[in-house]
C-alpha cells in the first residue's frame, strides 16, 4: 500500500473523529480488517478503482462486505469516501490509519528485512536502540528478502540501516570499478 497525501488526510480525519467519539480501538480493528480484505481481493480493488462502476454499486459492495463487521463510524466514513469519489483510496487510507494510530499511541514501526528471519537478539537490540533514540515503544515487523544474500536492513520511518551482504558487494564493486 502507498501513503498518499489524500489517503493520509482522510486517515487523519478519521483518527481525530474516532478519538473524539472514544472509538479508536474499534476503528483501528475495522481499518485492519478493511486493509486485509482489500489486499486479499484483486476484484475488490478493481471495483474500487473503476470509473465505470457507479458510486452506488461500490457502496453496495462495501456495505455487503463490511456492514456487519465494522462500526457505524467506519461504515459512515466509507460512505463519505465513496460519495466524494474517493473509494479507490480506501485501502491506502486503511494503511495510513495504521501508521497514524501507532503514532497516536507513541509506537514506532521498525521493519527488519533479512533472508530467512531474524533472531531474538537482533530484535532486542533494535528495540533498545529505538527506545533510546526516539523514546517510543517499538513494533517490529519482519520481512523476508532473498535478494539481500545475507545480513539485514532495518527501516525506521524514513531512516534505513543497510547491513546486507548485497549492499556490501555493491560497494565493493563500485570501489573496484
Amino acid at each position: 500500500m502507498r501513503q498518499t497525501k489524500t489517503a493520509r488526510t482522510y486517515a487523519k480525519a478519521l483518527l481525530d473523529l474516532a478519538v473524539e467519539q472514544n472509538s479508536l480501538e474499534d476503528v483501528k480493528n475495522d481499518m485492519e480488517l478493511i486493509l486485509s480484505v482489500c489486499e486479499g481481493s484483486k476484484e475488490l480493488q478493481t471495483v474500487l478503482e473503476s470509473p465505470v462502476v457507479s458510486p452506488d454499486k461500490k457502496m453496495n459492495v462495501l456495505t455487503e462486505l463490511f456492514a456487519k463487521k465494522t462500526s457505524k463510524l467506519t461504515l459512515s466514513f466509507i460512505a463519505l469516501l465513496v460519495k466524494n469519489g474517493r473509494g479507490s483510496v480506501l485501502p491506502n487510507v486503511s494503511f495510513s490509519f495504521g501508521d497514524l494510530y501507532l503514532n497516536n499511541k507513541n509506537i514506532l514501526r521498525a521493519v527488519i528485512k533479512s533472508v530467512d528471519g531474524v533472531g531474538d537478539v537482533l530484535k532486542k537490540k533494535v528495540t533498545e536502540l529505538v527506545k533510546a533514540t526516539y523514546n517510543k515503544e517499538v513494533l517490529i515487523e519482519e520481512e523476508k528478502d532473498g535478494s539481500l544474500i545475507g545480513g539485514f536492513v532495518v527501516t525506521i520511518g524514513d531512516k534505513q540501516i543497510d547491513a546486507s551482504v548485497s549492499r556490501q558487494l555493491a560497494s565493493l564493486q563500485n570501489a573496484l570499478s
